[in-house]
C-alpha cells in the first residue's frame, strides 16, 4: 500500500477492525518512510453490476457516484457521511444477493428516494427533483403535496 503522504511502498499494519455490517476490514497504517498515519478498507471484490439507464445504456454500478448523489441531497443537513456510507454499503449488498448482473438504474434510485424519505424530508425533496427530472414547479408542488399527505396518514411515499 502506497503512502498518501511521502509515496514510500513500505508501512506497517497497526489495527484492523470489522466495519459494523462485516463487509469491510478498516486497518489503520503507518509509514515506515515518513510515519505518519493513515486508514485503508479492504472489502471483497464482487461481481461487477451493470444498471441499465432510462435510455437504454448500460453502466456499471459506482458506489461513489451513488455516496457524492446522496452527499449533494444531504448537503447543509443534519445527517452524518457514515449514515450514508452505511446505506450505500446495504443498498450494495443488498443488490449483489439479487443474483442479477443487469439491473434497472430505477431500482437503485427508487431504494435511496425510501431511505431519504425516512432521513429527512428535504434531502428527499432536493434527490427526487434530480431523480424525477421535475420539469417545472408544478411537478415540484406535486411532490410536496404527496410528502405531506403521506405524513399525515405516516405512509411512505410512491
Amino acid at each position: 500500500m502506497k503512502c498518501p503522504y511521502c509515496g514510500d511502498m513500505e508501512n506497517k499494519v497497526i489495527d484492523s477492525r470489522m466495519t459494523k455490517g462485516g463487509n469491510t476490514v478498516r486497518r489503520r497504517r503507518e509509514c515506515i518512510g515518513c510515519s505518519r498515519r493513515f486508514t485503508t478498507y479492504e472489502r471483497v471484490e464482487q461481481l461487477p453490476l451493470v444498471l441499465i439507464k432510462k435510455d437504454g445504456r448500460r453502466e456499471p454500478f459506482d458506489r461513489a457516484k451513488v455516496l457524492v448523489g446522496m452527499q449533494k441531497a444531504c448537503e447543509k443537513r443534519n445527517i452524518s457521511i457514515n449514515t450514508l456510507e452505511e446505506f450505500v454499503d446495504e443498498l450494495e449488498r443488498e443488490l449483489q444477493e439479487m443474483g442479477e448482473k443487469e439491473l434497472p438504474s430505477s431500482v437503485v434510485g427508487e431504494r435511496i428516494m425510501t431511505k431519504l424519505h425516512g432521513l429527512d424530508d428535504v434531502a428527499y425533496v432536493r434527490f427526487a427533483s434530480v431523480y424525477r427530472e421535475f420539469k417545472d414547479i408544478n411537478d415540484f408542488m406535486s411532490q410536496l403535496k404527496e410528502l405531506f399527505e403521506s405524513r399525515s396518514k405516516g405512509l411512505p411515499i410512491t
